[in-house]
């Protein structure tokens, strides 16, 4: 009996050796690219740090100057979460109505689908220049148009009141991963469903109330959370936005001088971290920034799909 435990032993950490050896990249990519700058964030967050000196310790004092003294925080959190409630469900909206008109097209299907898609694949840096140009309020195609039509067009991104509009115009234009993700949902939503609800009587409207959206709500659950989540991270097209609407892109090597650009409007937490980070050298603080849209990102989350237990079906699930 014990030379058959110690050979089962043998055996067992022989399989756990070959398991750890497979997983041996993906473990060492883990640790060096995201679990050290995980904990060197948390340790810089107790720090001073100015990127050119070593940390000194001070305890909570940056997260004390972050919740009680820092003037710009609360503008910063109220933008991040102005876009993530207007642009996310809108573009949740936009990319399922678009699926949705896809997948009943007769014709054509993969034209519009390339269409409507080609959108997510133009780089976020020119995707902003080019809405900027189309949106400048004197010059731009949109505006002069417009014109022509006896309208008189805002200021867009030279606005406080236009300037995150005008982002979200472009979060919703560019929604063809989700829209393709959607497409491929509805067209995964079993036939006979749609039949025994019109032996049953549904109509249109009462199929996709009853059959359409239940069966995809998992992936509806996906694209909130993944919105959410990116929305707390909205960063490059506010940063470029901001740039170059206010006339001051920055040349080779220069940091840029009017982040937020018009009036704070488009100063959203990532930016406002940035900021501190790269352009005042307070890293210490950058980090305690970093943590807290950590921890913030986790429990939006988490409440997210806790309760998504009320509205989100899966298919065999038990009832």
């Amino acid at each position: 009996m014990t030379d058959r435990r110690r050979a089962r032993r043998k055996a067992a950490w022989r399989r756990r050796r070959l398991v750890l050896l497979l997983m041996s990249p993906w473990l060492v990519g883990f640790s060096v690219f995201f679990g050290y700058p995980l904990a060197m964030s948390v340790y810089l967050s107790f720090t001073h740090y100015d990127l050119l000196s070593s940390p000194r310790w001070i305890g909570f004092a940056n997260y004390q100057y972050l919740f009680h003294t820092d003037q710009q925080i609360w503008p910063a959190v109220s933008n991040t979460l102005w876009m993530i409630g207007v642009a996310v469900p809108l573009q949740v909206l936009f990319a399922f109505g678009i699926a949705l008109m896809v997948s009943r097209a007769r014709s054509g299907v993969g034209i519009f689908r390339t269409i409507f898609y080609l959108p997510a694949l133009a780089p976020p840096v020119a995707a902003t220049l080019g809405f900027v140009y189309l949106l400048n309020p004197a010059t731009g195609p949109v505006n002069v148009t417009l014109s022509h039509l006896g309208i008189q067009g805002p200021l867009w991104f030279q606005s406080p009141q236009w300037a995150k509009p005008s982002l979200v115009l472009l979060a919703v234009w560019g929604v063809g991963n989700t829209m393709i993700i959607f497409l491929a949902a509805i067209h995964d939503v079993p036939r006979h469903l749609y039949e025994s609800a019109e032996l049953d009587g549904a109509g249109p409207w009462q199929r996709l109330r009853w059959v359409t959206l239940p069966s995809i709500s998992p992936i509806i659950l996906f694209a909130v959370v993944l919105g959410v989540i990116q929305g707390l991270q909205y960063f490059t097209q506010a940063y470029v936005a901001a740039n170059v609407a206010s006339g001051q892109a920055s040349q080779a090597g220069d940091l840029p001088a009017n982040l937020g650009y018009p009036e704070g409007s488009t100063l959203f937490y990532p930016i406002l971290l940035y900021q501190h980070g790269f352009r005042y050298f307070n890293m210490g603080y950058a980090s305690a920034m970093a943590m807290l849209l950590l921890a913030v990102s986790f429990l939006v989350t988490l409440v997210i799909i806790v309760n998504s237990r009320r509205w989100v079906h899966y298919a065999g699930a038990a009832r």
